[in-house]
């Protein structure tokens, strides 16, 4: 999997609240999911416009899904339906933006990253906004697709307290699910690194060196999201939000306990792809001294034979040996003799048909 992600920014200078969607950002697609003990409605809408009016103390909790941020006029309504900051429209527009928390006046809004495998099986990370409010939940999501079935099926089907709960367990909820999402990516390339460990000892080369950096690649694309988001998270954790009740914050420890394991992981992946790529360069330099090695031998026992058959080759006149009736035999056999002696002498030296460690094993 490559991972895929943007680098947008407003235009320099541009004013505070400048939206600026990414030229391939799809059309919004909204949705509304409004709950309460006694049951759930949920239903595509138009427009914000279209969008239940609230009702405040009726015990129901709205979640609006927004999947897609590719018309800016939708976005400034939706913004203006739920009474948005400007600077927090503009962060969940403009991505991608460093997961963090930031309260304001009538909500907080929380940035998360969610990763995941795309259909042609690359590694998407993308940017989520939820908006937390009193009654409400707004999730802006840049792409189509996301982790978050899980939420919408406990919501579905009453399974659990999440019915009976806030807006602020519907974004734990939420937050927690995006969370347990990083850990089957995790599990992917870890196998990953286990199929590369074996393939730089067997086979090292510009392909398994290929894959160590691609893989090299992944995982700091991964950590970039999820180091900033278990700060994100201690933040909210230990300062609290009027949004957040003292109940909801005991489950965001456990999600925060979920991120940081995650970055752990991360850490130790990032330190075991650094030592394959140490390995690799080690195994490359290890098949070049064999290389090496074998071709010094060959030159070592073919230099003495190399000057026997020079000197016997000037042809001089006066050369006594040249007349001899058994001197190219002798010759033949001096040389033949002496490349034995010196296969037998490397044997001995365990240069060759042997490691040299295996004399310290017999001391």
């Amino acid at each position: 999997m490559r991972p895929t992600f943007r680098k947008l920014h407003p235009p320099a200078g541009a004013r505070p609240g400048t939206l600026v969607p990414s030229p391939t950002a799809v059309p919004p697609r909204i949705r509304e999911i409004r709950y309460g003990p006694d049951g759930v409605t949920d239903r595509d809408v138009a427009g914000p416009a279209s969008l239940t009016p609230e009702a405040p103390g009726d015990g129901m909790v709205t979640w609006v899904d927004v999947q897609g941020t590719g018309d800016v006029t939708i976005l400034r309504q939706m913004g203006e339906r739920f009474g948005l900051h400007p600077l927090a429209l503009e962060d969940v527009v403009n991505a991608p933006q460093r997961p963090k928390i930031e309260d304001y006046n009538d909500h907080v809004l929380i940035i998360t990253r969610m990763v995941r495998p795309d259909e042609a099986g690359e590694l998407d990370l993308e940017q989520v906004g939820l908006v937390v409010g009193s009654n409400y939940v707004v999730s802006f999501q840049e792409r189509y697709g996301d982790v978050l079935t899980p939420v919408r099926v406990r919501i579905g089907e009453g399974l659990g307290p999440i019915r009976s709960a806030g807006a602020d367990y519907l974004a734990y909820a939420l937050l927690d699910t995006i969370i347990d999402g990083y850990y089957p990516v995790l599990e992917e390339i870890s196998e990953a690194l286990a199929r590369l460990e074996t393939r730089v000892l067997t086979r090292p080369g510009s392909r398994s060196l290929d894959a160590i950096n691609r893989l090299k690649g992944q995982i700091i694309a991964v950590r970039r999201g999820a180091w900033p988001q278990r700060e994100a998270l201690n933040r909210l954790v230990r300062d609290g939000s009027r949004f957040i009740s003292p109940d909801v914050r005991v489950y965001l420890r456990d999600t925060y306990d979920h991120a940081a394991q995650a970055v752990d992981v991360l850490d130790s992946h990032r330190e075991l792809v650094n030592g394959l790529l140490g390995l690799h360069l080690s195994a490359a330099s290890n098949r070049t001294n064999e290389v090496m090695k074998v071709l010094t031998i060959m030159a070592s026992i073919f230099i003495p034979l190399t000057f026997l058959a020079g000197v016997y080759g000037m042809n001089f006149e006066m050369m006594p040996e040249l007349h001899t009736p058994w001197g190219y035999p002798v010759l033949l056999g001096t040389m033949f003799v002496l490349a034995l002696l010196m296969l037998s002498y490397f044997r001995r030296k365990r240069w060759i048909g042997g490691d040299p460690e295996d004399d310290e094993d017999d001391e």
